[in-house]
């Protein structure tokens, strides 16, 4: 049951990360799928048939790689969102770079994650 929770937590803040650009989607749909195949098999299949999320997942669970396009859109959305937060709407400075820290550690972790569909260079 604590698996299953898990699941539908961690699938909540992916689906919210689709709006949400400050939450990464992939991470939270990865942690979903996992905590799924552990406790449901009918919500696992279910995620990886999804039209959205299923291939992400698949990749994932078959090879360990993130989709090529799928990470540079992270990235990209993840720089603008925090790029607006840090500008406009965060005051102090040791959570703006604080903020900036962190996003840069996200991008390059998400950069340096396996792709099969784009070349290595």
């Amino acid at each position: 049951m604590l698996f299953l929770a898990c699941g539908f937590i961690a699938l909540g803040l992916g689906i919210a990360g689709v709006v949400l650009p400050v939450l990464p989607t992939t991470p939270f749909v990865l942690l979903a799928a996992a905590c799924f195949a552990r406790s449901s098999p009918r919500f696992h299949r279910w995620l990886l048939h999804h039209r959205t999320f299923g291939p992400i997942v698949s990749e994932w669970e078959r090879h360990r790689a993130i989709p090529y396009r799928t990470k540079i859109w992270a990235i990209v959305l993840m720089s603008a969102t925090l790029a607006a937060s840090i500008t406009f709407f965060v005051k102090p400075v040791w959570l703006k770079v604080a903020l900036a820290v962190f996003g840069v550690a996200m991008a390059i972790w998400l950069y340096r994650r396996p792709s099969r569909d784009h070349p290595p260079k």
